[in-house]
């Protein structure tokens, strides 16, 4: 049977028969027409928690069928333990709902200064460092443009981006700190107006003053009051966009910074590897990202606290890569190498940028893993771009050619909207450079020092993919990499509408043409054709 007869054979049908014993997984594979009315209700917190997890038919939210997979199917089987490296920010290994599925090298022996197992890298317990004590870096257009021109076109449109990134920065700097400076001189007038330490909009609608500035103050704070809730709400989201701003001043776009110095190696010489340390972990104010990825991929599964992973038998290996600010090239490249050579089976890769002056670095890297049967699951970016028009490194060809390897899964960023909101409006999209998309929106995962917190991105929607796949790497252990990859994207579902791109309702485009498979990945699904593969019964 080819995976064409698979799909028709398979459609709209949802039969729970039981039974997983040598005749393989009795049950038929499910598929969404388009014409199962939406959602329409709000989330409650609860479903908002684990909406990624939820399954479209029978709860309407475009989840990936995770908790029906578990209880139709994997609670009855035993799977592999495998390894999945997070290329990352870092990871809180400590945190309450990943410390027991962080990987441990069990040929190093902690702390006492030795490489033991000889593998280039001393006392690499739970992975590796790359960057050191380093936090924060510039974008990789500044590093070209601190280079100097030197007459390519790269240098060009690199100081192009530079030019306009810095003066959208300068702007939305300074607009955020003057608006927080107005609201915070507002805030603090009222509540010397009123006597109180805060206030209510009841409190603000009771003032009647003959000064006309605390009239005007309890207006503005009025209008920002119904928008956000609070006062506090809004001045911290002021912040965080001064914060952000700030940040792209001070380090993403400061040709006077330099964040590598720390790190003590030559960033433009590969084979220069004696550098980084096994503090895995970092910074733990850098290392959320890290952390939230971790944590969608295999938190511990029903512990009673935190959240759901998406796959159990899973250990993390942290490999950390990715700075504030883009990462390097020779990073990558090593980390992916590292990730291989020590056992990983599955990689997630939950970072992106634009230029890549030594991209043939990472590319020998994703070849080597594919050489190696090491899946490579990567987020498409948050730039609403068309891939097939733009960059975004790493990626898997070059000019839309042929791909040079089968071992890369892209994927997008779904919203919990099954209408023309289904696309994550920040979400890059691709018929040639997206594979699949996931849920990204709203997600909610691990972060430092044992809290949870909702994050968005494709970075959210890649390790709940790398999840998946880890899933099926263990409890079919001699499907190859390049196999897992086209069962993730042959046993999706479709969403037949239009959907809006880029975040633009003048945008709509059929959701089908955005990806490569045109298609939302679905566990259910694909550990039955998992299943069918492994057995011979389907040819991919």
């Amino acid at each position: 049977m080819n995976i064409k007869t698979y799909l028709a054979t398979s459609a709209f049908a949802v039969t729970l028969l039981t039974g997983c014993g040598s005749s393989g997984i009795q049950l038929t594979a499910v598929e969404y027409s388009g014409t199962i009315g939406p959602k329409n209700a709000e989330l409650t917190e609860t479903q908002l928690e684990h909406w990624g997890h939820e399954d479209l038919i029978t709860d309407t939210i475009p989840g990936m069928s995770v908790i029906k997979a578990y209880n139709d199917i994997l609670n009855a089987r035993e799977g592999k333990k495998v390894i999945v490296g997070v290329v990352d920010s870092g990871v809180d290994i400590n945190h309450e709902d990943l410390s027991s599925v962080i990987w441990v090298n069990e040929n190093e022996i902690p702390d006492n200064g030795i490489d033991d197992d000889k593998n280039g890298y001393i006392d690499d317990v739970h992975g590796w460092n790359f960057l050191g004590e380093s936090n924060d870096e510039n974008l990789e257009l500044t590093r070209i443009v601190k280079k100097g021109d030197d007459g390519s076109e790269q240098y060009k449109n690199a100081k192009a981006d530079f030019d306009k990134k810095y003066r959208e920065a300068k702007m939305g700097y300074d607009r955020y700190s003057q608006i927080l400076e107005g609201l915070t001189k507002t805030d603090d007038l009222l509540k010397e107006h009123l006597g109180k330490d805060s206030y209510t909009a009841e409190d603000l609608a009771g003032i009647e003053s003959d000064d006309a500035v605390v009239n005007e103050a309890a207006k503005m704070a009025q209008y920002w009051m119904e928008r956000a809730g609070s006062i506090e709400s809004i001045k911290g989201q002021l912040e965080e966009g001064v914060k952000y701003f700030g940040d792209q001043l001070e380090y993403n776009l400061n040709t006077d910074f330099d964040g590598r110095a720390i790190v003590g190696d030559n960033p433009e010489d590969i084979t220069d590897t004696k550098y980084g340390n096994n503090d895995v972990i970092g910074n733990l104010e850098h290392a959320l990202h890290g952390t939230h990825v971790a944590g969608i991929i295999a938190a511990v599964r029903n512990n009673g606290i935190g959240m759901d992973g998406v796959a159990k038998n899973t250990e993390i290996m942290v490999l950390r890569a990715v700075p504030n600010g883009d990462e390097y090239d020779k990073d990558i490249a090593l980390a992916i190498r590292y990730a291989v050579d020590n056992g990983a089976k599955v990689i997630n890769g939950s970072f992106g940028k634009s230029y890549s002056p030594h991209k043939e670095w990472v590319y020998d890297a994703l070849k080597y893993a594919a050489d190696h049967d090491v899946l490579f699951v990567h987020a498409a970016g948050n730039d609403s771009y068309f891939l097939d028009e733009e960059v975004n490194y790493p990626n898997d060809q070059e000019n839309n050619g042929p791909e040079f390897a089968d071992n890369v899964l892209t994927v997008g960023a779904l919203n919990y909207e099954v209408n023309e909101n289904l696309v994550a409006p920040f979400s890059n999209y691709g018929k040639i450079n997206v594979d699949v998309f996931a849920p990204g929106t709203k997600i909610y995962s691990t972060v430092p020092e044992s809290k949870y917190e909702y994050l968005q991105g494709t970075s959210m929607a890649a390790p709940g993919v790398a999840g998946v796949a880890a899933l099926i790497r263990s409890y079919f252990p001699k499907l190859s990499a390049s196999e897992v990859k086209n069962i993730i994207m042959n046993s999706g579902l479709p969403y037949t509408g239009e959907v809006i791109v880029g975040g633009d309702p003048n945008n709509k485009q059929p959701f089908t043409d955005l990806s490569k498979s045109g298609k939302m990945v679905n566990l259910y699904n694909a550990i039955i054709l998992a299943d069918k593969v492994s057995r011979g019964k389907v040819n991919l």
